[in-house]
C-alpha cells in the first residue's frame, strides 16, 4: 500500500524539525510520500529543505496562508497520492514502526475508513500537566477496539474513503477531526483504534495553556453537535422528555464528579490528588466554552 503523510506546520520551525527526523530518519519504514503544509515564515521552509534528499520519499512543500488547521489540511490532502493517506502534527514524534503499524492495521481492517492510535505526552514523567493531558485530552483505550473519534495528530485514512466525504470543515475552530471521522462513519466504514500505533506529543506546557486548549475544545464540541444532530452528546439538545432532564441533570454533576473519576487513572498515587483541582478546572473550562458557542451561534443565527 503506498503510504503518504501530512503535516500542517506555523512557525515552530524546531517542532518541525524533530518531527521530520522522527518520521523520515528513525522509522524502520519510511512512507512514500510527505507532504508539509507551510502557513507560516520562511524558516519553516528551510527546515523542509533539510529533508527534501530523504531516498525513496518524495518530500513535498505548499505554502499556504494561515487560517485554521482544517484549511491547511484541505491545501495539502488534494497532494497526498497514496492508498493511504495519514495525518500527524508538527508537534509529534511518530514512533519507528509507526508506518509499518499503520500499515498493518489497515490490511487487517478492510472494513476501517480511519485507523489511528496512542498519543503519548513527551514530558509527562517530569510534568503533571502533561500527564494529565494524557488522561484528559486524549483519554484513548489500551485495547484494540472500534471507536467514535481519533485525534487528527495520529490517525489514517484509506484514500477511496477521503474520496468519498470530502474535504475537512473550515468553519469550525475545533472538531475539525471529530466532524471528518464522523462522515467517515456515515459512508459505513469504521474508525479502529490499536494502542500499537503510537506517537510521542508535546502537550500545552502549562496549566493556563491546557484550561485553554480545553475551552476552545469546548466551542467546537458544540459546533460538530450543532451540524449532527444526530451525533452523541453529553449535553440534551432539547427539553421535552424526562431522560432529556435526567441528562442535563448528569451534565451539571459530572463537572463534579468527573475529575474524581478522571483523576483515578492517574499512574502515580501523588498525582490522583493534585490532578482533581486541574480537572475540575478543565472540566468547568471545557463546559463554559459549550455554553459561550451557544449564545455565539444563537446571536449568529447558527
Amino acid at each position: 500500500m503506498s503510504f503518504s503523510v501530512l503535516i500542517c506546520t506555523y512557525n515552530r520551525p524546531e517542532l518541525l524539525r524533530t518531527a521530520l527526523d522522527a518520521l523520515l530518519r528513525r522509522t524502520d519504514e519510511k512512507p512514500d510520500q510527505v507532504v508539509v503544509v507551510n502557513g507560516g515564515d520562511e524558516h519553516t521552509d528551510q527546515v523542509v529543505a533539510e529533508f527534501a534528499d530523504c531516498p525513496g520519499v518524495a518530500v513535498t512543500l505548499i505554502k499556504t496562508v494561515n487560517k485554521n488547521l482544517a484549511a491547511s489540511r484541505n491545501v495539502g490532502i488534494p497532494h497526498c497520492t497514496g492508498a493511504i493517506v495519514a495525518m500527524s502534527d508538527d508537534d509529534a514524534e511518530v514512533f519507528p514502526d509507526w508506518v509499518t503499524q499503520i500499515k498493518r492495521i489497515h490490511a487487517e481492517h478492510p472494513e476501517a475508513g480511519a485507523v489511528g492510535g496512542a498519543i503519548i505526552g513527551a514530558s509527562s514523567v517530569d510534568s503533571l500537566i502533561s500527564r494529565i493531558a494524557d488522561v484528559v485530552t486524549f483519554p484513548l483505550p489500551t485495547t484494540p477496539k472500534t471507536v467514535r473519534t481519533l485525534p487528527g495528530v495520529n490517525v489514517s485514512y484509506k484514500h477511496a474513503v477521503l474520496d468519498q466525504i470530502g474535504p475537512q470543515d473550515e468553519i469550525l475552530i475545533r472538531g475539525e477531526d471529530v466532524d471528518f471521522n464522523w462522515r467517515v462513519i456515515k459512508t459505513g466504514a469504521t474508525v479502529y483504534y490499536h494502542p500499537d500505533i503510537k506517537v510521542i506529543h508535546h502537550h500545552r506546557p502549562s496549566l493556563r495553556k491546557l484550561i485553554q486548549q480545553h475551552y476552545m475544545y469546548g466551542r467546537g464540541y458544540y459546533l460538530v453537535r450543532r451540524k449532527w444532530p444526530e451525533m452523541y452528546s453529553l449535553y440534551p439538545r432539547g427539553l421535552r422528555k424526562p431522560k432529556d432532564f435526567l441528562k442535563l441533570i448528569n451534565f451539571v454533576a459530572s463537572t463534579f464528579y468527573q475529575p474524581f473519576l478522571s483523576a483515578w487513572k492517574m499512574p502515580r498515587t501523588g498525582d490522583k490528588i493534585r490532578a482533581i483541582p486541574v480537572m475540575f478546572a478543565n472540566q468547568v473550562a471545557w463546559k463554559a466554552g459549550m455554553l459561550r458557542q451557544r449564545v455565539l451561534s444563537a446571536r449568529e443565527g447558527r
